[in-house]
């Protein structure tokens, strides 16, 4: 079974780190739910430490790099389950639908084998967060891949969509997690964190203009506004299905 992330996953593990404050509102969302099954687990980010829980990941890379305490993890897709109907009390999928080759299948699939809740973090790819004012290219690949919020609710049924804030100093390098820290853009290391940089491509010519403008003090007058917030909302959303 070939996955994306066989490739791209490299610096997953340390760029990567849950947020703690992102960790409470998943497992806020989750309840006291177990089993737990977390599709399109990758290394185990976000899963919950205190209950009985089986990971689907595609990519053998990203199994590897999982914790020797880590939850079991079977090599699986998301359109595919290998379960029984109704096997677990509630499944979470975490900033990972966006890669899914059917969606839809997936969720299904989702839905299919949880008997409760369903927990999703995703993006709504509606929002335009201020590094796509640098890199457009970020919100047309978003339009591209991300379900829209009527999706969720088409192939879910009733679901109820909370905005997920980012903190200014998350601990998970996602896309849109530095926007306090513009300066991390432009570091190559930190890029490699998001599968966003990977799909894209070359980014030189946004990544020029945001590095003028942060020399100049444009960037800082432009978006002064930021700068007073401790957490803001990059577009990302916490989508539950009960």
């Amino acid at each position: 079974m070939s996955a994306k992330y066989d490739s791209i996953g490299i610096n997953s593990a340390e760029l990567r780190k849950p947020d703690r404050r992102i960790a409470r509102i998943i497992e806020s969302a989750l309840g006291s739910a177990q089993p737990v099954l977390n599709v399109g687990a990758g290394t185990g980010s976000y899963e919950p430490t205190d209950r009985s829980l089986i990971a689907v990941e595609p990519s053998r890379e990203m199994i590897r790099k999982r914790s020797p305490t880590a939850a079991e993890a079977i090599q699986a897709s998301a359109d595919d389950l290998p379960f029984d109907d109704k096997s677990f009390d509630a499944a979470m999928a975490i900033l990972t639908i966006h890669h899914w080759p059917d969606k839809e299948a997936g969720l299904r699939e989702m839905r299919r084998v949880t008997r409760g809740r369903i927990v999703l973090l995703t993006f709504d790819p509606s929002h335009r967060p201020w590094l796509t004012d640098y890199l457009p290219e970020l919100a047309a690949l978003d339009e591209a891949q991300m379900p829209t919020m009527s999706d969720y609710e088409r192939w879910l049924g009733s679901v109820r969509i909370a905005p997920v804030p980012v903190p200014h100093d998350c601990s998970d390098g996602f896309l849109y997690a530095y926007w306090r820290r513009p300066s991390a853009y432009l570091d190559t290391r930190i890029r490699s964190g998001s599968s966003s940089f990977w799909a894209i491509g070359n980014a030189d010519a946004g990544l020029q203009n945001l590095r003028r403008d942060l020399e100049t003090g444009e960037w800082e007058r432009r978006y002064a506004e930021l700068l007073t917030l401790d957490e803001y909302d990059a577009g990302y959303r916490l989508v539950v299905a009960d």
